[in-house]
């Protein structure tokens, strides 16, 4: 089982109360909990379906160098991006699309 945090802006409260099922919402919107790979990886795939607008953010303890790995889905204003098998964030400008 992984340390999972999952954030979600903007999303219907359908689908947060869905996610409370399996972890905490210690604030709005942010998700904290332990879950088998598989239940974490079927959970994403129903974030991912029943994002809409929303954006979702989630990192996972892994067993690389920084200890996790991050997943990103719906128009985030920053994304992930590997350097070297680092995983930095990057920030998109206004008006331009990466």
């Amino acid at each position: 089982m992984a340390a999972t945090i999952l954030i979600l802006t903007a999303v219907r409260p359908r689908l947060r109360g869905e996610i409370t099922r399996w972890m905490i919402e210690p604030k709005t919107g942010v998700f904290v909990g332990r879950l088998s790979g598989r239940v974490r990886d079927r959970l994403w795939e129903r974030v991912v379906d029943q994002l809409g607008n929303g954006d979702a953010i989630m990192v996972v303890s892994a067993q690389n160098e920084q200890g996790f790995e991050v997943r990103m889905a719906g128009t985030p204003d920053r994304f992930p991006v590997d350097y070297d098998g680092l995983t930095l964030v990057s920030r998109r400008l206004r008006g331009k699309s990466c």
